[in-house]
């Protein structure tokens, strides 16, 4: 899975060069506040769709599971783990969604791109002898990212040409 980033670098960093020439930090710091918000809504449906996402296993018998071994929430965790970085330096800048897998549990790090993958295998209450293979909808990051792509993009473009307004 890849992190979400909007560039225009070429923009961003020039309106940046701008403002600080012209001293103006407010209108910095409002630019780049404007920038995350634009990404805000991608966040909250990406959360919302980890959170929905159906996982489900072919299953053998008619017992529908058991207590689940940790106490944590698998979708839950995974979501929480969702943050968005606005960065305005010459390597990065724009605004990105990303997964903070410092957050995640340990074996749960990779579970982001294998639930993105569609198919997740894995051993069956920890019992490394008895493995399952459980499926779950693919691309679930790629499509809330295409669905947001084209607004953010646009209220990209309006809040640099509403900087640049301010500056001239």
């Amino acid at each position: 899975m890849r992190d979400v980033r909007m560039l225009g670098t070429g923009q961003l960093l020039e309106m940046q060069r701008r403002l600080r020439a012209a001293g103006n930090e407010s209108l910095r710091a409002s630019m780049q506040r404007r920038v995350r918000r634009a990404a805000e809504p991608l966040k909250s449906d990406l959360q919302s769709a980890i959170r929905h996402v159906p996982i489900s296993s072919p299953g053998r018998s008619t017992r529908r599971g058991g207590p689940s071994p940790t106490t944590r929430p698998l979708r839950a965790t995974l979501a929480e783990a969702l943050r968005i970085s606005v960065r305005t330096s010459a390597g990065s800048a724009g605004a990105r969604v990303w997964v903070d897998k410092v957050l995640l549990p340990p074996d749960l790090r990779n579970m982001p791109d294998t639930i993105n993958s569609g198919r997740i295998r894995h051993p069956v209450y920890g019992n490394r002898r008895r493995w399952v293979t459980q499926t779950a909808p693919p691309l679930w990051w790629d499509r809330a990212v295409r669905n947001h792509t084209p607004r953010m993009i646009r209220e990209v473009a309006r809040v640099l040409d509403d900087v640049r307004r301010r500056l001239t």
